[in-house]
């Protein structure tokens, strides 16, 4: 297993043509576009900026929020012109949509020429060669072998990059299609995470996050749980910085907790820890797997042990039945759980899913309105939360500079976008910052020199 890219053979069918990648959604699905276009690179396609000079068009889509399927018809009938200015371009439905649609995406948009799921990345050299031979092509079916293997894929890795830990999902959230599309929870065996890292660490990279969709719930085939883990990245590699998405609350443990706060240096004490509504009787409807006041005891916990812990949340407004009084208790949790950050959405129902089913969906205006009053109540907590930050002196990790207004950009230990004056020499580096201008979403200061 290695995280450096191979000398593996593969078809060299991009004769040096563009490829253009539209990606919607999550990490998991930034994370999948990177790993095409490097195996696209190594079929001899290049990276193109617009769509136009493009031979080669792949829509990486996300079936999460509203209209999936609309916004791929709505896409796709974008590009019919230029398909019919240019009888080499090919294009590609790639994601959930994909993984969840299959042939039935191909059949309502005819000019699709491939389908490629989720599971199904790695075939795309072998789906481009049929494709490019006149095949029309609908890759989408499940591996279902346990562990999890892949290759780390990244061609710029650059100061901070994601490595994926875990696929799929087996906790059946009634509101949630991830378990449709990205199939059943599998974990990539622990030395392989090791040496990815390590490998990572020695081509420049100073942050990794570790991603999946239930993040720590992770377990190797060996017994490495998700704790363990991070215990033993950050002991036995050289990575300076280690991060972390998506948590779920049922999965923190006291383990987790403890082992952040040993190696607090290296593990970032930023969590996103998504709650969804703060009734327990709408938290069970949803299958969380945890009531109001097992969330709180945990985000007690985590305080305890780390007082400058940042958490941000995603909750659901109006899932079906909730009540006023049930969503009074979401606003109220807003009081006793410091969110910096909130990812609020009114809830839409997906496909296959059971939440989908149930009779008492909540009207569209009930929902818009509460979701109105749940993100102004946020709004006026977090710049309060923010206004602790002036006069602080944060540790950055630079991973940009902005030629055109000399500023440097980095993030904190807790997550924070911080921008101050500097040098493109600084990226990569990490510096300590005086906050001067504290604001919910970005950080403004000066480098301690």
């Amino acid at each position: 297993m290695q995280s450096e890219i191979n000398p593996i053979s593969y078809p060299q069918i991009g004769q040096g043509d563009g490829v253009y990648i539209s990606t919607y959604g999550c990490q998991m699905n930034e994370n999948d576009s990177e790993r095409m276009m490097t195996l696209l690179e190594m079929m001899n396609f290049r990276p193109v900026t617009s769509p136009d000079q493009a031979s080669l068009i792949i829509i990486n889509s996300c079936s999460i929020r509203e209209k999936p399927v609309h916004k791929v018809h709505s896409e796709v009938g974008r590009y019919r012109k230029l398909k019919e200015q240019n009888d080499k371009l090919r294009i590609g439905v790639a994601g959930c949509v994909a993984q969840q649609e299959k042939e039935k995406l191909k059949l309502d948009i005819p000019l699709i020429d491939f389908v490629l799921g989720t599971d199904a990345i790695d075939k795309l050299p072998d789906v481009l060669s049929k494709v490019r031979g006149g095949q029309n092509m609908v890759a989408a079916r499940f591996e279902h072998q346990q562990p999890y293997h892949i290759q780390t894929l990244i061609r710029n890795p650059g100061v901070s990059t994601f490595v994926n830990i875990t696929k799929g999902c087996d906790n059946f959230c009634t509101f949630c299609v991830v378990p449709f599309t990205r199939g059943r929870e599998r974990s990539r065996p622990f030395n392989h995470l090791l040496e990815d890292v390590q490998k990572l660490t020695e081509r420049g990279v100073k942050e990794v996050t570790l991603l999946g969709q239930n993040v720590n719930s992770y377990l190797s085939e060996c017994g490495v749980n998700f704790a363990q883990a991070l215990k033993r990245i950050a002991s036995e590699t050289d990575i300076e910085r280690i991060r972390y998405t998506t948590s779920h609350p049922k999965d923190f443990t006291d383990e987790l907790i403890e082992v952040m706060a040993t190696y607090g240096e290296k593990i970032m004490e930023y969590i996103h820890l998504p709650v969804q509504s703060g009734n327990s009787d709408v938290l069970a409807r949803m299958n969380r797997g945890y009531t109001r006041e097992e969330y709180l005891n945990k985000a007690r916990a985590i305080f305890a042990k780390m007082p400058n812990a940042v958490l941000s949340t995603d909750i659901i407004v109006g899932f079906p039945g909730e009540t006023e009084a049930q969503f009074d208790d979401t606003m109220s949790l807003l009081d006793e759980v410091p969110y910096e950050n909130i990812y609020a959405f009114n809830y839409s129902p997906r496909p296959m899913t059971k939440a989908a089913k149930f009779t008492d969906q909540v009207p569209d205006e009930v929902k818009s309105a509460r979701l109105s009053r749940l993100l102004e109540k946020h709004r006026e907590i977090a710049f309060k939360l923010a206004a602790k930050y002036n006069g602080q002196t944060l540790r950055v990790l630079v991973e940009r500079y902005d030629q055109d207004n000399g500023k440097v950009h980095g993030r904190s230990t807790g997550n924070k976008n911080v921008h101050f004056t500097g040098s493109e020499a600084l990226i990569g580096a990490t510096v300590d910052v005086k906050i001067t201008d504290a604001k919910p979403l970005v950080l403004k200061g000066e480098m301690v020199l």
